[in-house]
């Protein structure tokens, strides 16, 4: 059907139902949506014969209809509801438009930048096109308000916010094929990565500083406390990232979780540190057995002579107190100055 006047103009608008999940490890979204759409069909023309101004088509006839043949270009799955009847509604009016509504649930690519997941903003974008006729034929646009959605639209995962429209035309072996899309703005809710993740995270990197209050010679629950810390870190560590996909650049949680291991693993370095040096005192107080065997011509009889070497050393012991009551002091005071340089930068980060 060409049109003597130039292409059909086909006038788009998307109503948001509901967005109901974002993979960050598949890029993309889930969303619900009355795909509407306005043109005119010349063939369609009739005297209006009540005060009703339109005809409403029962959706059996859809495909009697001549339908503009526009696909949405990111769709990965998506299809039309038909409980309890197919979701459609026809409108034709007297000077031949056609307004077409059709519920539509799909799965949509978007691509993200995760440099600072949790603590991101995503765009995602949805963009319409004609498959099978150039612009010449068809032309796309939006309808005067492009995007409605519903009153209190909200997420889950995502603060929902501002949509902005724009135009996709694109140029396929040297013809111009009309498009349109717009992008959403979506700011992750990290309230969740604060519960589940950064707190207990913290709170473990904390635990792992009991050990500088534990007395030098509590050998065993130093390291059974040092080692626990770590491998709780460890383990944290490869849950928080399994959801994700293996991007090559660094995430904000990466950097989060690789510095908390670094602060676990220091305090356990720092009780071997503290170890070493009270070694030296536990040396001298080891004993020197010395075995002499004598005859019976005026020589030693067999004996054991023992003799210890000098007294503990007070100034080894007090080199490791001293290592600890400064760890006691540097570490936190070292997580407090990492925490005040990671928030500002990660949540001021501009993705653009």
């Amino acid at each position: 059907m060409i049109l003597a006047g130039g292409p059909v103009v086909d006038k788009v608008q998307i109503f948001i139902l509901s967005i109901d999940s974002v993979s960050e490890a598949n890029m993309d979204y889930k969303m619900s949506m009355f795909f509407r759409q306005t043109w005119n069909d010349s063939r369609l023309m009739y005297t209006a014969i009540d005060d009703k101004g339109y005809i409403e088509m029962d959706t059996r006839h859809l495909s009697s209809l001549w339908i503009p043949d526009l696909y949405i270009r990111n769709e990965k799955v998506a299809n039309f509801h038909h409980v309890t009847v197919p979701n459609s509604l026809i409108y034709i009016y007297p000077d031949g438009t056609v307004y077409l509504s059709r519920r539509i649930t799909g799965t949509f690519s978007c691509f993200m930048k995760l440099h600072t997941y949790p603590l991101d903003e995503q765009i995602c974008r949805l963009e319409v096109e004609s498959y099978g006729h150039s612009a010449d034929f068809l032309y796309v646009k939006w309808h005067d308000i492009p995007v409605k959605r519903v009153e209190g639209l909200v997420s889950p995962q995502f603060e929902i916010g501002e949509v902005t429209s724009y135009t996709c035309d694109e140029v396929y072996n040297d013809i111009l094929y009309s498009c349109v899309g717009f992008n959403i703005k979506l700011s992750r809710n990290y309230g969740y990565y604060l519960i589940q993740v950064y707190i207990p995270t913290s709170l473990i990197v904390m635990l792992s500083w009991v050990s500088f209050w534990l007395n030098i010679d509590a050998v065993p629950a130093r390291i059974s406390l040092g080692l626990l810390t770590v491998l709780t870190m460890t383990t944290m560590s490869s849950s928080a990232r399994s959801e994700l996909p293996r991007v090559s650049y660094i995430k904000a949680i990466d950097v989060w979780m690789a510095i908390c291991l670094l602060f676990v693993f220091a305090a356990l370095i720092q009780f071997a540190h503290v170890n070493v040096l009270a070694r030296v005192e536990r040396r001298r107080r080891e004993t020197i057995v010395e075995f002499k065997k004598t005859d019976e011509n005026g020589s030693k009889n067999g004996e054991f002579n023992t003799k210890e070497r000098a007294g503990p050393s007070a100034e080894a012991r007090e080199k490791a107190r001293t290592a600890d009551r400064v760890a006691r002091v540097a570490f936190p005071l070292t997580f407090l100055v990492f925490n005040l340089a990671y928030w500002p930068a990660y949540v001021m980060w501009d993705n653009k």
